[in-house]
């Protein structure tokens, strides 16, 4: 059983395949506020959520899944709260989970997710904070082309041990677990990063920058499935939501020189899937990157803050 001190938030955008599960997988969990919060799903989402005896936030909007977790952590006063992906089912540990904040420094904390084959998510379950090199790497598509590079070796963390219980840079949204001062105190996940990518990165480097500590608990478990929500949505949406995420953490957190080189990263690498798309994609796919290839190239050359510009761009670069 778990501490009443924690709440469990699940943001759902057409997740009538999953929450049920999810939500059946907490029962065990006693004590513990569970809150949904829907992002104007159109499938049958809120009702599969209303069967259950669990609080339902039904946004008329979506929101964003930044905005959604703050509206379900602005909805309860527990001390901690545990957001967990509506595709992820807790096996066991969340009083581990939450024995974590015991220590005062601990901001957040994260535990073993394993695919449904019962293997760990090695690559996913811990990663460190993406230095310029991984943007790069990522922009240029080299992290797929040959994962195995030392930069992404060290950003995807290959060298971890599941098994063992230490600190880390940045548990995945999945299955994280924060404490609400610290959550406070960094004016909690930017909204600007919508509808998805890039915002618990975001939120993981602010607690860091603020001396907060992120513990990963290997007693803590749950399977998570991935990517559930991002399936309904085209290829070329999906590569214009993360492009535009990734240039609006390196906007944020890196110098100006710096920035601009992941905005020539950016450029080169959306010239390149625009070739590649439009041999397989036709024109959409080269209408889509050659939008983000804009939006980079305006960034290099702006007066005001580039994290400032790529943020408030992005609805209107995206819809």
């Amino acid at each position: 059983m778990i501490h009443p001190r924690v709440a469990i938030v699940v943001v759902t955008y057409n997740s009538v395949a999953e929450i049920g599960a999810c939500l059946d997988s907490l029962r065990g969990v006693s004590g513990a506020e569970v809150i949904v919060v829907d992002n104007a799903s159109s499938d049958a989402t809120c009702a599969e959520v209303r069967r259950r005896n669990v609080r339902l936030i039904a946004n008329p909007e979506n929101t964003g899944f930044a905005a959604a977790v703050n509206t379900g952590v602005r909805a309860t006063d527990s001390p901690l709260v545990l957001l967990l992906n509506p595709d992820a089912h807790v096996l066991r540990g969340l009083d581990s989970l939450a024995a974590c904040f015991d220590d005062p420094r601990t901001g957040g904390a994260g535990g073993l997710l394993l695919s449904p084959d019962g293997s760990p998510q090695t690559g996913f379950l811990a990663r460190r904070l993406p230095s310029p090199a991984t943007l790069i790497f990522e922009a240029l598509g080299l992290n797929r082309i040959w994962p195995r590079n030392p930069v992404n070796w060290h950003y995807r963390c290959f060298d971890f041990d599941p098994m063992v219980r230490q600190h880390i840079e940045q548990p995945p949204g999945a299955f994280f677990m924060f404490r609400r001062t610290a959550w406070e105190q960094v004016r909690g996940f930017d909204e600007r990063f919508w509808p998805v990518w890039f915002e618990d990165v975001d939120f993981c480097a602010r607690l860091k920058a603020d001396g907060w500590t992120v513990c990963y608990e290997p007693n803590a478990v749950a399977t998570h499935r991935g990517a559930h929500s991002i399936r309904s949505l085209s290829v070329e949406k999906r590569q214009r939501y993360w492009y535009l995420g990734l240039l609006g953490y390196a906007g944020k957190h890196f110098s100006p020189v710096i920035f601009r080189f992941v905005c020539l990263a950016v450029m080169a690498g959306a010239a390149g899937r625009a070739v590649a798309g439009v041999r397989w994609a036709g024109v959409r796919s080269l209408a889509v990157y050659a939008a983000v290839f804009q939006l980079a190239l305006r960034s290099m050359f702006t007066q005001r803050r580039a994290g400032d510009l790529v943020l408030c761009s992005i609805r209107r670069e995206i819809r």
